[in-house]
């Protein structure tokens, strides 16, 4: 007679001997994971809509200026080819909607499918947790925020328009790359922060909207309507995107009254905000 019982084959204990990457090989996973959620990619095709979107509005001003440049270069006259801190401007509305919409996906999702309790298993405690979401968010929103002008940068360059000499350009690199992540870090800060207060992304984008959006109306208010200061502007986290301007020694239009040490006081007022709440709710959240 066959015999067709099932066989159980004594193996015995292992002991796992491949290499131990501990703490950081932990932080360095969960952020490209959660950097792969945040873009939609190995998603269905519908989480891939708004972080293509972004990218595209992004890159589209830096790309038009660019063809502009390629095209009719020697017609085109110096007031209509942007400074490179312009083109954070052109670009903030791409910027502002990533943070709402695109960003808060980074930690709401675990929450939601209770996949904390699983990370705070692993090397991970909560403090590298967060860094790893926060090293994520701040990587790729520095994609469509420091892309296109860097972008710009690299194209005015070949076409023979960019900076003088190998100093200068580097000099115009790092203004771009500094001003550029101080801005993802305010909006890294304000949406992560206010994100940890749910686990819903609706709910989350719409709680950042309204410090977004709300803060930019009242101070708006404030000053066209009430008559006060320009500098009621820094109590907005818009008042980031003023960095750049000042970068390169010059200031926008709107902000043409506000002191230089006071928006860098907002800019880092912001952060430690954001990412003070982001710290206080994670310290105290449950991870069942």
């Amino acid at each position: 007679m066959a015999d067709n019982g099932a066989q159980i084959l004594d193996r015995g204990y292992r002991r796992y001997e491949g290499s131990r990457s501990g703490t950081v090989g932990a932080v360095r996973s969960v952020a490209w994971h959660t950097t792969r959620s945040i873009l939609g990619l190995g998603r269905k095709a519908r989480h891939k809509i708004f972080p293509v979107i972004v990218v595209v509005i992004a890159f589209i001003p830096a790309i038009v200026f660019l063809g502009l440049t390629v095209l009719i270069g020697d017609l085109l006259e110096d007031e209509l080819q942007p400074e490179y801190w312009e083109l954070f401007g052109f670009s903030n509305v791409a910027i502002v909607l990533f943070a709402t919409l695109v960003a808060p996906e980074a930690i709401v999702r675990d929450r939601r499918d209770g996949m904390l309790s699983l990370y705070l298993s692993t090397p991970l405690t909560r403090s590298t947790y967060v860094a790893a979401k926060v090293i994520a968010t701040l990587g790729t929103m520095s994609i469509i925020t420091i892309g296109p002008p860097i972008l710009a940068l690299l194209g005015y360059t070949f076409q023979s328009q960019g900076p003088g000499g190998v100093l200068e350009w580097f000099e115009v690199l790092a203004k771009l790359v500094v001003s550029g992540l101080l801005i993802v870090a305010v909006l890294t800060a304000v949406s992560l922060g206010a994100s940890s207060l749910t686990d819903r992304r609706a709910f989350a984008s719409v709680a950042v909207i309204m410090i977004m959006i709300g803060s930019l109306t009242v101070t708006a208010v404030l000053i066209n309507v009430a008559g006060g200061s320009q500098s009621l502007g820094a109590l907005s986290p818009f008042s980031a995107f003023e960095v750049a301007p000042r970068m390169f020694g010059d200031r926008s239009e709107d902000a043409e009254e506000v002191e230089t040490w006071l928006v860098v006081a907002a800019t880092f007022g912001w952060i430690a905000a954001g990412s003070s709440v982001l710290w206080w709710k994670y310290r105290r959240l449950g991870a069942v």
